[in-house]
């Protein structure tokens, strides 16, 4: 009898095993009838040669409808393209259970898409491509218009008002060659047969199409960049090529990279636009995806079947890819990840059409000042034929606005950092656009940074600044205070005990200046450093001590009475080199000054973007979760060009002269409005150090939730952010 159960739990167990592996038959889902005598022949060799499971062939209209199987349980697995992958991901969930690769050592890469200029114009580069002429394969093709074109959109450099994609691209460029195009202005480079026929035609009649068309087009000066994939260069170059290539030499061409840099044409692995993947193979979610590759695998060695071939089918790409060798393991069993972060946001960047784009657009506004200008804002936008037109909506509070949008009684809101934080981690909201306050396109107020003198070798990170004297600009300012204490809470130095953020930093420093921390209850060294006004009075007083704000935290470390200044990063520019004539601050150089990282090491004050506390970020339009954002950025920058900084139009986004307050819907001091390329959740546009700063600010036990003094903290910063804007 022992052994009888002993014998049914063994038998158990191996069901159990079994069904974990993924099912004895595995039902392939084929779109075709040459795709279903494709894989009636691979399931008879895969069986010949015993590898398991068994292959069971089901038949299906394309490739969406294979994913519905899945999703039903009527089918186990299908191969089909990344773009494809990319759709099916719209409405179903499954898994990538491996990848197809060609044997040029490309691991499951198609091609890569790239842009290329001449090297002789060096001027050119991936940021400054507004205005120049371009060069494509043609209209709809992937290296030509889908790759650059996403590229450009998603990552903020291009706009696309309502989803009006070749609208965007006449605008953004100064003339194109884009063959099958019908808009006159994206044909404007090609040149035809020769002979004035056929001229931005998507055919070989047009000298200027497809890959080596799009190249020439290049070399032939029409264009200042060409929109190619990274095999066209050598194809056409050192020998390579047809008459008019002849005489070309690769290395006299260059790569744009998405990182502002060029790069030789060999090294298009990482200076791309996009790594366009192979074609991937697609499992039900329950199923061991393992066992799927295995299979694969083990047929291709075993069996002696071409899974890469369909000549003796009839047809092209049947099951697989013909011009792939092996198949490789997925990596990620999720499908954005396997396809690649970049590849995925283009993908979504292009897949928008002016169907999809709402009449309205409602805007939440907070007082009659707001929603005064909000409603010339409507009518000056919809006079110019801007879409979606604006529709305003009274909030009571930004909370209330925030719980608008959530609940889709308002699509859209502009706030501060402070706010940004609320809206994002509480109410799952996302950046749309932001404004800038200077012509680089940051998007940021300023940078945090801890400041020492050179010549102090004392202080190489922040653990020697225990016992030291510390100057700030003032109690409860960003810069000055705030930011500090979180980083060196954050780093373990401080430990505030109910709260009580100013004692704990009376025992971490020895002495400091904090103007406005002479309060009763607090630590006397806080102030023990301010020197008062010019007659030595009301010492310690916010905004009358020397040493109070940006200029007078800076003079306490120049004059010794500290030996850390925490400001922001334009202060010591703003008082070295002849910029202040005070006599502290006459003879000062900018470089006897350095910044103390959070990385523990020191940098040259030029360095702010690299060695900084925090990121103060600018203001973003945040929306929902399901907005697409280049609608909205597409809008606003669409109106800038008429209503922006130098715009001679009656009403001016920037400018809230005219209405009850200031910095009303958008700051006053808004350079221009800038979309939010890899930014495109709260954290990412706030940044890791000032989502950082204000967890560490937090007083309860657990980070979850936003205690009152956090909240009494973002309404400080929102406050203060409105009035430090560059």
């Amino acid at each position: 009898m022992a052994a009888m159960h002993a014998w049914i739990f063994l038998s158990s167990l191996l069901v159990l095993a079994h069904s974990a592996s993924g099912l004895s038959t595995l039902r392939w889902c084929t779109i075709s009838p040459q795709e279903d005598a494709k894989c009636a022949a691979m399931s008879q060799a895969f069986s010949s040669a015993a590898v398991r499971p068994v292959v069971q062939c089901t038949r299906a209209a394309s490739a969406e409808e294979c994913a519905q199987k899945l999703m039903k349980n009527e089918a186990d697995a299908f191969s089909t393209s990344a773009r494809g992958i990319y759709e099916i991901g719209k409405q179903a969930t499954f898994k990538i259970a491996a990848g197809e690769s060609s044997s040029d050592g490309e691991e499951g890469t198609t091609y890569y898409a790239v842009a290329v200029v001449k090297k002789t114009n060096t001027a050119i580069n991936i940021n400054n491509l507004k205005g120049k002429k371009s060069c494509h394969t043609g209209i709809g093709r992937t290296a030509g218009w889908n790759m650059p074109l996403g590229y450009l959109i998603d990552s903020g450099k291009m706009s696309v008002m309502g989803c009006n994609v070749a609208q965007g691209v006449a605008d953004f460029f100064n003339g194109s060659c884009i063959p099958g195009a019908t808009d006159a202005a994206l044909c404007q480079l090609c040149a035809g047969d020769g002979s004035g026929g056929h001229k931005c035609e998507a055919s070989n009649n047009e000298k200027y199409y497809a890959y080596n068309g799009a190249f020439r087009c290049l070399v032939d000066d029409a264009g200042d960049v060409a929109f190619i994939k990274h095999t066209t260069v050598s194809e056409n170059t050192d020998g390579n090529g047809d008459q008019w290539a002849q005489g070309l030499r690769s290395e006299d061409y260059e790569l744009l990279c998405p990182d502002g840099t060029r790069s030789a044409v060999s090294g298009y692995r990482l200076c791309n636009l996009a790594r366009v993947p192979s074609r991937g193979i697609v499992v039900r979610k329950d199923i061991d995806s393992s066992v799927v590759y295995v299979m694969l695998r083990e047929g291709l060695q075993k069996s002696g079947f071409n899974l890469f071939s369909s000549v003796a089918y009839n047809g092209d790409n049947l099951l697989f890819s013909d011009s792939s060798t092996k198949f490789i393991p997925a990596g990620s069993e999720d499908y954005i990840q396997w396809m690649g972060q970049r590849y995925y946001n283009i993908l979504k960047a292009m897949d928008c059409s002016p169907a999809d784009v709402p009449q309205y657009l409602q805007w939440c506004v907070l007082s009659q000042g707001e929603q005064q200008k909000c409603a010339d804002m409507a009518v000056a936008f919809q006079r110019k034929g801007l879409i979606p037109y604006i529709r305003c909506v009274f909030g009571k509070s930004v909370d209330d606005c925030l719980k608008k949008i959530q609940n889709k009684e308002a699509d859209a809101i502009n706030i501060d950092g402070g706010y940004i934080y609320t809206a994002g981690k509480t109410f799952g909201l996302v950046p749309a656009a932001g404004e800038s306050y200077t012509e680089d396109n940051d998007g940021s107020i300023y940078y945090a940074v801890a400041v020492v003198k050179k010549s102090n070798r004392d202080i190489q990170r922040f653990s020697d600044l225990k016992g030291r004297m510390s100057c700030h600009t003032g109690y409860g300012r960003t810069a000055g205070w705030n930011i500090p204490m979180a980083t060196l809470k954050e780093k373990g130095l401080i430990s505030p005990q109910q709260c009580k953020v100013a004692q704990a930093a009376g025992d971490f420093f020895k002495g400091s200046c904090v103007p406005g921390a002479n309060e009763p209850g607090f630590p006397s060294n806080l102030c023990s450093q301010c020197i008062g006004d010019s007659s030595g009075q009301n010492k310690c007083v916010k905004g009358q001590d020397l040493y109070d704000g940006y200029n007078g935290a800076f003079r306490c470390l120049v004059q010794g009475s500290g030996q850390i200044a925490f400001v922001k990063h334009s202060t010591v520019f703003q008082n070295t080199d002849g910029n202040n004539l005070d006599p502290w601050a006459i003879n000062l150089n900018s470089k006897e000054f350095q910044l103390l990282c959070p990385q523990e090491s020191r940098a040259e004050v030029t360095q702010y973007k690299q060695c900084n506390l925090a990121r103060v970020p600018s203001h973003a339009v945040m929306v929902r979760a399901d907005t697409n954002p280049h609608i909205i950025f597409g809008l606003l920058d669409k109106a800038q060009t008429f209503f922006g900084v130098n715009s001679a139009s009656d009403f001016k986004m920037f400018d809230s002269s005219k209405y009850e307050g200031s910095d009303l819907i958008f700051k006053d001091s808004t350079v221009s409005i800038i979309g939010v390329g890899d930014k495109k959740t709260y954290e990412e546009w706030l940044g890791q150090q000032y989502v950082e700063a204000l967890v560490a600010m937090e007083c309860t036990s657990s980070a979850a939730a936003l205690s009152s003094i956090t909240l009494l903290l973002v309404t400080s910063m929102s406050i203060l952010f409105s009035l430090l804007a560059v």
